[in-house]
């Protein structure tokens, strides 16, 4: 056999055994069927240039107290009015002490009711007991105007840009101004020779999965790379 044709046909012989030996040891992969974000919400701040407090003129009220020296009276032994009984009765025994019979009868009446009626004239001509102060507390209400913080108005830089807002608190470093859609992770379904599955990934995985030692190699974002 010519040299060339023997050295050509070694050449294909060599060239079927890198290829069944590629096909032996390729990479399997698994087909990606389905890859779905996972939203959270991520809020958004703004780094505060400035604040300044927005008032208000409003009228309001509130309460004063004070201690207030108080004259008083003490009561009267009595009461009063206790003094028409009193004279009643004193009356009474007056009366009596005059004739006998029926004109001593009308005697302890009349004195009765004349006594009755001197003691209600004392009662009302009398000023009462002895004099005392007392320390009371006396309150009541004000109206007056006054100033209120109503808001801040605020500049904050987001994005190498200035802008102002306002708010009713006032600011710190930051401020929130909202939130926005994060995505964290994927949902991926898989399908490997009629076999499905599903695991959460970090990154988008594309089309395809590798497959190593018969099952899905995967590496987070937190897995240092192998080999």
């Amino acid at each position: 056999m010519n040299k060339t044709v023997l050295a050509a046909v070694a050449g294909m012989l060599a060239a079927g055994g890198a290829i069944a030996a590629y096909q032996t040891f390729a990479t399997p992969y698994a087909d990606v069927v389905s890859s779905t974000p996972i939203i959270e919400k991520e809020p958004i701040y703004g780094d505060v240039v400035s604040s300044t407090a927005v008032t208000e003129m409003r009228t309001g009220s509130r309460q004063v107290c004070e201690d207030v020296a108080v004259e008083k009276r003490r009561e009267e032994r009595f009461g009063d009015k206790d003094g028409m009984v009193v004279g009643a009765v004193v009356g009474g025994l007056l009366g009596n002490q005059v004739g006998g019979g029926d004109g001593k009868k009308l005697a302890t009446v009349a004195g009765a009711v004349g006594g009755a009626f001197a003691g209600r004239e004392i009662d009302r001509r009398h000023t009462g007991g002895q004099k005392y102060t007392e320390v009371e507390q006396q309150c009541r209400t004000v109206t007056e105007p006054r100033e209120e913080v109503i808001g801040y108005d605020v500049q904050y830089r987001r994005d190498g840009e200035v802008s102002t807002t306002r708010v009713e608190d006032k600011p710190g470093a930051q401020i929130l101004l909202g939130e926005r859609d994060k995505v964290v992770g994927y949902d991926v379904t898989w399908e490997y020779e009629g076999q499905t599955g599903s695991l959460v990934m970090d990154e988008d995985p594309g089309k395809r999965l590798p497959i190593k030692d018969g099952v899905i190699a995967v590496r987070s974002a937190d897995t240092p790379p192998q080999g």
